[in-house]
């Protein structure tokens, strides 16, 4: 398994990147970001950078602004300013479906499976940018229909395994525990292939045994694909332990970056969960 530095230097882009990536172009760099709603400023001058290999954590309090910073990446909303770059290329108003291709990838805060279709139907729906076969070869059920369902139902089951999921492959979504559940959403986005993947609380509802396994398979995944990781989450124990870098938002603004041993001293920080400790 490689081993990765948690050291973390200035780049000329706004922010941070580790020291290992600094000579290499950022899978995602986003700079001075921002988005309003009417006359409300959700998201302003919001810069991160990202490493191809980084695990980074998005934190803040409720409402502060994550979710909507995750839709930004995703094309779900337009920005009023600033640009996204993904692998050096701007992707401003490009659809949800174009992004994707380019390789970002999420999970959701509610989980969005097919319930009523089985895990590996499920996984395989992740796969349809890369499916090779035309609709005149799936309507005439062709040699090349077969081979590419083979082929399909060959990477999801390889994927499910790899989640721990092999032996519900085919038990309808709807029907697996919570747990499962995000697991089988983990599973799905990587079938884009992504090179950058978002989890929206990927510990939401679980156990600490769930919790902990979970930020072993969040390092297995980066260590596997060699892909970035940014997550959302509100477990800090699991944030800490997984994290190489972390920014911290409040109403839609940065209000620290840094590393976990930084972020966890941080007095904007502290504040901004806490709330201003009263003078005596």
């Amino acid at each position: 398994m490689a081993e990765y530095s948690k050291k973390m230097v200035k780049v000329p882009t706004y922010s941070y990147l580790r020291e290992q990536d600094a000579d290499k172009l950022p899978v995602l760099d986003v700079r001075n970001l921002g988005i309003d709603f009417g006359g409300l400023t959700a998201v302003d001058s919001f810069n991160m950078t990202i490493g191809p290999t980084e695990i980074s954590g998005l934190i803040g309090p409720n409402g502060a602004g994550k979710t909507t910073i995750f839709n930004l990446l995703t094309s779900v909303y337009q920005p009023t300013r600033g640009s996204i770059l993904l692998g050096g290329i701007d992707t401003k108003g490009m659809s949800t479906h174009k992004v994707t291709r380019m390789g970002i990838a999420r999970t959701f805060q509610n989980i969005r499976l097919f319930t009523d279709m089985t895990a590996k139907d499920n996984v395989k729906v992740g796969m349809h940018k890369d499916i090779k076969c035309s609709f005149i070869s799936s309507l005439l059920r062709l040699p090349a229909y077969y081979k590419s369902e083979k082929a399909a139902d060959k990477k999801a089951m390889e994927l499910l395994e790899f989640m721990g999921l092999g032996d519900v492959a085919d038990m309808k979504a709807g029907s697996l525990p919570y747990g499962v559940q995000r697991r089988l959403e983990i599973a799905r986005a990587l079938a884009t292939n992504p090179s950058v993947l978002l989890l929206d609380e990927p510990a939401a509802g679980m156990n600490p045994s769930e919790t902990a396994e979970l930020t072993e398979q969040i390092r297995r995944i980066r260590d596997t694909f060699q892909i970035a990781i940014i997550l959302i989450e509100h477990d800090m124990n699991l944030v800490m332990n997984v994290c190489e870098g972390i920014v911290v938002v409040n109403y839609g603004r940065i209000i620290a970056k840094g590393t976990p041993e930084q972020i966890k001293d941080d007095p904007a920080v502290i504040e901004a969960y806490l709330g201003k400790k009263e003078d005596a």
